[in-house]
Protein backbone atom coordinates (compact mmCIF):
# COMPACT_ATOMS: atom_id res chain seq x y z
CA UNK A 1 0.00 0.00 0.00
CA UNK A 2 0.96 3.77 -0.79
CA UNK A 3 2.63 5.64 1.82
CA UNK A 4 0.42 7.93 1.61
CA UNK A 5 -2.71 6.26 1.67
CA UNK A 6 -0.93 4.38 5.31
CA UNK A 7 -0.60 8.46 6.37
CA UNK A 8 -3.76 9.57 5.68
CA UNK A 9 -5.34 6.40 7.21
CA UNK A 10 -3.69 7.42 10.46
CA UNK A 11 -5.24 10.70 10.07
CA UNK A 12 -8.76 8.95 9.70
CA UNK A 13 -8.27 6.71 12.88
CA UNK A 14 -7.28 10.04 14.96
CA UNK A 15 -11.04 11.33 13.72
CA UNK A 16 -12.57 8.37 14.79
CA UNK A 17 -11.75 10.13 18.34
CA UNK A 18 -15.01 12.70 17.57
CA UNK A 19 -17.08 9.77 16.80
CA UNK A 20 -16.18 7.96 20.40
CA UNK A 21 -16.30 11.49 22.00
CA UNK A 22 -20.17 11.80 20.83
CA UNK A 23 -20.86 8.44 21.57
CA UNK A 24 -19.92 8.77 25.19
CA UNK A 25 -21.53 12.49 25.83
CA UNK A 26 -24.77 10.62 24.60
CA UNK A 27 -24.63 7.61 27.24
CA UNK A 28 -23.89 10.72 29.82
CA UNK A 29 -26.74 12.69 29.03
CA UNK A 30 -28.51 8.93 29.69
CA UNK A 31 -26.67 8.89 32.65
CA UNK A 32 -25.22 5.73 31.42
CA UNK A 33 -21.50 6.23 32.85
CA UNK A 34 -20.18 2.66 32.58
CA UNK A 35 -20.53 3.35 28.95
CA UNK A 36 -19.27 6.70 28.70
CA UNK A 37 -15.85 5.65 30.50
CA UNK A 38 -15.82 2.47 28.03
CA UNK A 39 -16.20 4.71 25.23
CA UNK A 40 -13.45 7.58 26.64
CA UNK A 41 -11.30 4.20 27.14
CA UNK A 42 -11.55 3.21 23.27
CA UNK A 43 -10.58 7.02 22.63
CA UNK A 44 -7.88 6.83 25.14
CA UNK A 45 -6.44 3.98 23.21
CA UNK A 46 -6.85 5.69 19.94
CA UNK A 47 -5.06 8.15 21.21
CA UNK A 48 -3.00 6.26 22.27
CA UNK A 49 -1.65 4.30 19.16
CA UNK A 50 -2.28 6.95 16.66
CA UNK A 51 0.76 9.22 17.34
CA UNK A 52 3.23 6.75 17.25
CA UNK A 53 1.40 5.35 13.83
CA UNK A 54 1.87 9.46 12.60
CA UNK A 55 5.64 9.35 13.26
CA UNK A 56 6.31 5.69 11.71
CA UNK A 57 4.25 6.87 8.20
CA UNK A 58 5.33 10.51 8.40
CA UNK A 59 2.39 12.18 8.03
CA UNK A 60 3.13 15.54 8.17
CA UNK A 61 4.94 14.73 4.84
CA UNK A 62 3.01 12.05 3.43
CA UNK A 63 -0.26 13.86 3.95
CA UNK A 64 0.19 17.13 5.08
CA UNK A 65 -3.48 18.35 3.75
CA UNK A 66 -4.90 17.37 7.50
CA UNK A 67 -3.33 19.08 10.19
CA UNK A 68 -2.74 15.97 12.69
CA UNK A 69 -1.66 17.57 15.69
CA UNK A 70 -5.10 20.12 15.65
CA UNK A 71 -6.76 17.62 15.10
CA UNK A 72 -5.34 15.29 17.98
CA UNK A 73 -5.57 18.54 20.25
CA UNK A 74 -9.68 19.02 19.09
CA UNK A 75 -10.41 15.10 20.05
CA UNK A 76 -8.15 15.46 23.16
CA UNK A 77 -10.12 18.19 24.51
CA UNK A 78 -13.57 16.89 24.23
CA UNK A 79 -12.54 13.33 25.70
CA UNK A 80 -9.73 14.33 28.02
CA UNK A 81 -11.78 17.37 29.36
CA UNK A 82 -15.00 18.39 28.18
CA UNK A 83 -16.83 14.86 28.62
CA UNK A 84 -15.28 14.00 31.93
CA UNK A 85 -16.00 17.37 33.44
CA UNK A 86 -19.54 17.12 32.35
CA UNK A 87 -20.00 13.46 34.06
CA UNK A 88 -18.07 14.98 37.41
CA UNK A 89 -20.75 17.54 37.73
CA UNK A 90 -23.57 15.83 36.68
CA UNK A 91 -23.27 13.04 38.80
CA UNK A 92 -23.39 15.31 41.65
CA UNK A 93 -19.15 14.55 42.97
CA UNK A 94 -19.35 17.83 44.55
CA UNK A 95 -22.34 19.59 45.76
CA UNK A 96 -23.76 22.50 45.09
CA UNK A 97 -21.74 25.41 43.78
CA UNK A 98 -18.68 23.87 44.20
CA UNK A 99 -19.06 21.24 41.17
CA UNK A 100 -19.66 24.63 39.06
CA UNK A 101 -16.84 25.92 39.94
CA UNK A 102 -15.18 22.70 39.52
CA UNK A 103 -15.96 21.90 35.76
CA UNK A 104 -15.50 25.51 34.63
CA UNK A 105 -12.03 25.80 36.58
CA UNK A 106 -11.32 22.32 34.75
CA UNK A 107 -12.36 23.21 31.23
CA UNK A 108 -10.62 27.11 31.51
CA UNK A 109 -7.26 25.77 32.81
CA UNK A 110 -7.39 23.10 30.64
CA UNK A 111 -8.18 25.20 26.96
CA UNK A 112 -5.11 27.39 28.32
CA UNK A 113 -2.90 24.75 29.04
CA UNK A 114 -3.60 22.76 25.82
CA UNK A 115 -3.01 25.92 23.77
CA UNK A 116 0.60 26.32 25.60
CA UNK A 117 3.63 25.78 23.61
CA UNK A 118 5.27 24.63 26.25
CA UNK A 119 3.49 21.69 27.36
CA UNK A 120 6.06 19.49 26.02
CA UNK A 121 9.70 18.83 27.50
CA UNK A 122 12.71 17.80 25.93
CA UNK A 123 12.46 14.28 26.21
CA UNK A 124 8.33 14.74 25.46
CA UNK A 125 7.20 14.59 28.78
CA UNK A 126 4.53 16.21 29.93
CA UNK A 127 5.31 20.05 31.37
CA UNK A 128 2.61 20.19 34.25
CA UNK A 129 0.02 17.94 34.59
CA UNK A 130 -1.39 17.02 31.29
CA UNK A 131 -5.51 17.76 31.69
CA UNK A 132 -6.43 13.71 32.02
CA UNK A 133 -8.93 14.50 33.37
CA UNK A 134 -10.52 11.37 31.95
CA UNK A 135 -8.54 8.99 33.79
CA UNK A 136 -8.77 11.64 36.97
CA UNK A 137 -12.62 11.49 36.77
CA UNK A 138 -12.65 7.84 36.20
CA UNK A 139 -10.70 6.68 39.02
CA UNK A 140 -12.80 9.33 41.45
CA UNK A 141 -16.17 6.87 40.12
CA UNK A 142 -14.87 3.93 40.74
CA UNK A 143 -13.08 4.95 44.32
CA UNK A 144 -16.23 6.58 45.04
CA UNK A 145 -13.94 9.08 47.64
CA UNK A 146 -15.70 11.61 49.67
CA UNK A 147 -16.25 14.85 48.64
CA UNK A 148 -13.08 16.61 50.17
CA UNK A 149 -11.17 14.33 48.08
CA UNK A 150 -12.75 15.36 45.00
CA UNK A 151 -12.46 18.74 45.31
CA UNK A 152 -8.81 18.81 46.25
CA UNK A 153 -7.94 16.70 43.84
CA UNK A 154 -9.44 18.77 41.20
CA UNK A 155 -7.89 21.58 42.76
CA UNK A 156 -4.49 20.56 42.90
CA UNK A 157 -4.50 19.29 39.34
CA UNK A 158 -5.69 22.57 38.15
CA UNK A 159 -2.64 24.31 40.06
CA UNK A 160 -0.30 21.63 38.83
CA UNK A 161 -1.28 22.47 35.25
CA UNK A 162 0.77 25.20 35.17
CA UNK A 163 3.90 24.24 37.93
CA UNK A 164 7.32 23.54 36.38
CA UNK A 165 6.62 19.89 36.94
CA UNK A 166 7.37 17.06 34.63
CA UNK A 167 4.74 14.37 34.25
CA UNK A 168 5.77 10.87 31.96
CA UNK A 169 4.12 10.71 28.60
CA UNK A 170 3.29 6.69 28.71
CA UNK A 171 4.56 6.00 25.10
CA UNK A 172 7.09 8.83 24.01
CA UNK A 173 9.32 9.68 27.51
CA UNK A 174 12.49 6.94 26.97
CA UNK A 175 13.45 7.04 30.53
CA UNK A 176 11.44 4.11 32.58
CA UNK A 177 9.70 3.57 29.11
CA UNK A 178 9.10 0.42 29.12
CA UNK A 179 7.32 0.78 33.11
CA UNK A 180 5.82 3.76 32.02
CA UNK A 181 4.08 1.87 28.93
CA UNK A 182 3.84 -1.08 31.38
CA UNK A 183 1.68 0.65 33.90
CA UNK A 184 -0.25 2.98 31.32
CA UNK A 185 -1.81 -0.92 30.42
CA UNK A 186 -2.28 -2.02 33.33
CA UNK A 187 -4.40 1.30 33.89
CA UNK A 188 -6.00 0.31 31.24
CA UNK A 189 -7.06 -2.95 31.94
CA UNK A 190 -8.15 -1.67 35.30
CA UNK A 191 -10.35 0.97 33.84
CA UNK A 192 -11.84 -0.88 31.25
CA UNK A 193 -12.76 -3.42 34.39
CA UNK A 194 -13.90 -1.22 36.29
CA UNK A 195 -16.27 0.67 33.68
CA UNK A 196 -17.55 -2.95 32.32
CA UNK A 197 -18.58 -3.65 35.55
CA UNK A 198 -20.19 -0.71 36.35
CA UNK A 199 -17.54 0.67 38.86
CA UNK A 200 -18.78 -2.12 41.12
CA UNK A 201 -16.51 -2.95 44.05
CA UNK A 202 -13.68 -4.73 42.56
CA UNK A 203 -10.70 -5.17 44.66
CA UNK A 204 -8.38 -5.84 42.32
CA UNK A 205 -9.44 -3.35 39.40
CA UNK A 206 -9.79 -0.57 41.98
CA UNK A 207 -6.13 -0.79 43.75
CA UNK A 208 -4.35 -1.24 40.48
CA UNK A 209 -6.29 2.05 39.07
CA UNK A 210 -5.09 3.64 42.00
CA UNK A 211 -1.63 2.02 42.29
CA UNK A 212 -1.01 2.73 38.47
CA UNK A 213 -2.61 6.36 38.55
CA UNK A 214 -0.08 7.20 41.61
CA UNK A 215 2.89 5.89 39.31
CA UNK A 216 1.80 8.10 36.29
CA UNK A 217 1.16 10.91 38.38
CA UNK A 218 4.49 10.85 40.66
CA UNK A 219 6.95 9.00 38.16
CA UNK A 220 8.01 12.18 36.29
CA UNK A 221 8.28 14.14 39.58
CA UNK A 222 10.55 11.55 40.29
CA UNK A 223 13.17 12.03 37.48
CA UNK A 224 13.18 14.98 37.76
CA UNK A 225 14.14 14.64 41.53
CA UNK A 226 16.51 11.91 40.51
CA UNK A 227 19.39 12.36 37.84
CA UNK A 228 19.31 9.51 34.96
CA UNK A 229 21.66 7.25 35.16
CA UNK A 230 23.38 3.99 32.97
CA UNK A 231 20.67 2.17 34.84
CA UNK A 232 17.59 3.84 33.19
CA UNK A 233 18.39 1.99 30.25
CA UNK A 234 17.86 -1.54 31.46
CA UNK A 235 14.02 -0.11 32.63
Amino acid sequence: MDIRIKALMVHLLTATGSVLSMLAMLAAVEGKWSMMFLWLVVALIVDGIDGPLARRYDTVTNWPLYDGVLMDLIVDYLTYVFIPAYALYTKGMLPGWTGLAAILVIIYGSVIYFSDTRMKTKDKSFAGFPACWNMVILVLFAIDPPHIVVLVTVIALTVAMFLNLKFVHPTRTPRWHRLNLGMAIVWLACAADAAWLNFNEGLIAHWGLILSSLYLTFAGMAQQIFPASSADSLS
